[in-house]
């Protein structure tokens, strides 16, 4: 399959778990999950017309899409994995948006990039919806303070990013986190992956990150 077909067939589910819950298509984001992708395998999805891809580490982003950028306008990148405070600089220097602020000591780092550089990118508090100690993300009980104190920092908060446990079904963890989106007044949802986009759409998510469905497995 070319990248037109791929990018088409998720958009398709996309449609079709939106119009399911009466929302527009359209209100989603889908994030092409470009990790440990190389630039020629990018290449031909900006070709495509997509423009918002996903990245884990912050030194493959700059490698990979400085050049990127020069080459094609519009592109938004999102960091999507776990950030080490120490590289939260150069995460608001090069991101357009940030999923997985997790804790007080990197909303503080952000905070004071956010400051030097002038540039804001969309912030998500990534909560561990599973409670699973291998992974990141805040504990739900702890998720009304962090987003105190990243609005009080002036963080811009996009919303909420969870990554439900693997081999259950997502759709209590999504759920959960809708409902904690709305209680705490934030409107961004930033869940699903290539298993469960269609279920993640359907239950609100505003962002979808999509690797394997698009790319194929990783090496």
């Amino acid at each position: 399959m070319t990248a037109d077909d791929q990018l088409a067939a998720i958009r398709d589910r996309i449609a079709r778990a939106a119009r399911l819950a009466r929302r527009a298509p359209e209100d989603v984001t889908l994030i092409a999950v470009s990790k440990t992708h190389p630039i020629d395998a990018i290449r031909p999805f900006l070709l495509a017309g997509h423009r918002d891809f996903g990245e884990n580490r912050v030194q493959e982003a700059e490698q990979k899409w400085r050049p990127l950028q020069e080459e094609f306008g519009g592109t938004r990148l999102h960091v999507i994995g776990q950030l080490q405070s120490n590289k939260a600089a150069e995460a608001v220097a090069i991101a357009d948006a940030i999923h997985s602020v997790d804790r007080s000591s990197l909303i503080s780092a952000i905070a004071r990039a956010i400051d030097a550089t002038g540039r804001r990118p969309a912030c998500f508090i990534q909560v561990n919806i599973g409670a699973e100690p291998q992974k990141g993300g805040c504990a739900i009980d702890h998720l009304p303070r962090l987003l105190a104190e990243a609005r009080a920092a002036g963080l811009p908060i996009a919303g909420l990013m969870c990554i439900p446990p693997a081999g259950v079904d997502a759709a209590p963890y999504f759920a959960l986190l809708a409902k904690i989106a709305r209680e705490e007044g934030v409107a961004g949802l930033s869940m699903g992956m290539s298993d469960d986009v269609d279920t993640a759409v359907t239950l609100g998510a505003t962002h979808v990150r999509v690797g394997s469905a698009l790319f194929g497995a990783r090496a």
